[in-house]
């Protein structure tokens, strides 16, 4: 079990240094944007490649960051029902859609995606619109993407495991040490000089 947690830290930093990195590239679709918006409403020099540009940059944050997502914990779910089970049952039940969903779509997607992204590479294939981009890198996000995903999958199996076994597990690499206070409760708890409690 130590070398599968270990197995399982490396993981954990791979997506956390990955996804913190990407998530720069926000600022980076804003720049390009709104230089593009500028020149095409200043000067009348829109560029078609700056505005693929800002669809690739969208898909770098939006699959690179999967894998970073699912380690902090943080995709949509519906709790509803999920918060009232008792630890060892929500265990269960997220080892089972790892295993039978998660896993299963991630592999199959970067499977079926890998002709494209060869096809596009080999033939230096462009967007059909005037001076646009390759498209392999484009398509290389994808099965990229999704292999983060599916070693986030694995680490994340490991850890369910390990915490069914009993074994205690140090907060995950990026993880904030405390949420900060919530403004409005603050200010609802707070009281003005000379009010009683």
């Amino acid at each position: 079990m130590k070398l599968l947690l270990r197995f399982s830290r490396i993981i954990d930093r791979l997506n956390a240094a990955i996804g913190e990195s990407v998530s720069w590239l926000v600022l980076v679709v804003v720049l390009v944007s709104s230089a593009n918006a500028v020149l095409r409403k200043t000067m009348s020099m829109g560029s078609n490649a700056a505005l693929e540009l800002q669809l690739y940059l969208f898909a770098a944050i939006f699959l690179l960051n999967g894998g970073y997502t699912l380690l902090r914990n943080e995709h949509v779910r519906i709790d509803v029902l999920f918060v009232r089970l008792s630890e060892r049952k929500r265990m269960w039940i997220d080892i089972f859609g790892i295993l039978v969903f998660l896993m299963p779509v991630t592999l199959i997607t970067a499977w079926l995606t890998l002709p494209v992204l060869i096809r596009t590479y080999v033939g230096s294939e462009h967007s059909a619109s005037a001076g646009g981009l390759l498209l392999w890198p484009a398509w290389l996000l994808v099965p990229v993407g999704f292999a983060l995903l599916f070693l986030q999958g694995l680490s994340e199996l490991v850890k369910r495991v390990a915490r069914l076994r009993g074994i205690d597990l140090p907060p995950p690499p990026g993880a904030a040490a405390a949420a900060p206070p919530d403004p409005l409760e603050v200010l609802a708890e707070a009281r003005l000089p000379g009010e009683r409690a």
